[in-house]
């Protein structure tokens, strides 16, 4: 009797005490406001779909890329060639939501939008999944360099075998899965980042390698580390990266639910593993710096997860907000978080096809 006792009070312990669940389950609620119809003053033939990046700049302009129009395949007797017909649109707004312009329409590496970020020169990168490009364009628009190639034949189920170029990737010419080439050579890339060298990181990790890629400020190659699996500097899938004032890379890892986190040569040096499945990812400006992390829904399961928590840089949980659903401050699986103020954000959703932009009030929570 008394052991049955003991054994019960040790299943206890271990299941209140200190696992990841519970950090996860007890993050305090922060309470937030949200605009969930910021844009507007769209062109007549002009739509937003599904929101997959959204950045803002110096200015506060906010910059969304989206999926919208369509994509198509164009079948032959030998290769399926891969063609736009406006699948991604990179839209511009002012700080109020208003509609400004459309960069790069009908641009050749523009097929799956992704994500977009702006760097501190408030140049605008956009990431293109489909196309396996990065395309950088400066504060007025204009074309400035572009990262990968676009693949010139693919395989589609019920067509021909492809024989051309398709992204590379893989195993990476006999190396770990997952590893990829050296180069520029991504399949299906998610996200880019700098540091304060203005070195490029580039997260390659929705195809079938799952790694970063570091590239100098002028394009030339690097560096890549990871590889599929579950071990350090390992992942499944990298959705999302973001750089700290101290070159800290953060990387989203949700296949594993964890972010990792290295110096900015690609060591190992911790993880956070107490917050979902991380599938977008922003640090905060300033000299308190926050890590904010989106446990993005399933877009097949619109009403589980979807909280977004907010971090110290060491992980420690300081708030969770938001659920998953289809209402203003709910979430349908956030793709995007642009955290260029502490406490304002704007998310990019999927599944909702929308941007909304949050205020936090962190203080009322205490």
């Amino acid at each position: 009797m008394k052991r049955s006792f003991r054994l019960i009070l040790i299943s206890a312990a271990v299941l209140f005490c200190g696992t990841a669940p519970f950090a996860q389950m007890s993050a305090p609620e922060i309470p937030y406001d949200s605009a969930a119809n910021l844009l507007k003053g769209f062109p007549a033939d002009t739509y937003i779909g599904e929101a997959a990046g959204v950045a803002t700049n110096s200015l506060g302009h906010i910059f969304v890329f989206t999926r919208t129009g369509n994509a198509a395949a164009t079948l032959t007797t030998e290769r399926t060639f891969v063609r736009g017909n406006g699948g991604a649109r990179l839209l511009e707004f002012d700080a109020a939501g208003t509609f400004v312009k459309e960069i790069g329409k009908g641009l050749y590496g523009f097929e799956f939008a992704h994500g977009v970020r702006v760097d501190p020169q408030d140049n605008i990168w956009a990431v293109d999944e489909g196309s396996n490009m990065i395309l950088k364009f400066n504060s007025k628009g204009q074309m400035m360099m572009n990262f990968g190639r676009r693949p010139e034949a693919i395989t589609v189920p019920g067509g021909p075998p492809a024989t051309g170029r398709a992204g590379g990737g893989g195993r990476g010419g006999g190396g770990a899965p997952g590893a990829g080439v050296e180069g520029e050579t991504f399949t299906r890339p998610t996200d880019v980042a700098w540091d304060s060298d203005g070195n490029v990181y580039i997260a390659d990790g929705m195809g079938p390698n799952s790694r970063v890629i570091k590239f100098e400020k002028g394009g030339k190659f690097v560096k890549s580390w990871g590889a599929t699996g579950t071990g350090q500097g390992q992942f499944k899938s990298v959705t999302s990266i973001a750089i700290d004032k101290a070159n800290n890379v953060y990387v989203a890892d949700p296949g594993n639910k964890r972010i990792q986190v290295f110096d900015s040569n690609g060591a190992f040096k911790s993880e956070i593993s107490n917050v979902g499945a991380p599938m977008a990812i922003c640090v905060s400006p300033g000299a308190h710096q926050y890590l904010y992390s989106s446990n993005s829904n399933d877009p097949k399961e619109p009403f589980e997860g979807g909280e977004i928590y907010k971090m110290d840089l060491d992980g420690k949980v300081l708030g969770k907000f938001g659920k998953a659903g289809k209402m203003a401050k709910e979430f349908g699986t956030v793709s995007a978080i642009d955290c260029r103020g502490e406490n304002t954000l704007l998310v990019g959703e999927i599944a909702n096809w929308r941007v909304q932009k949050l205020t936090l009030h962190p203080a009322a929570a205490k």
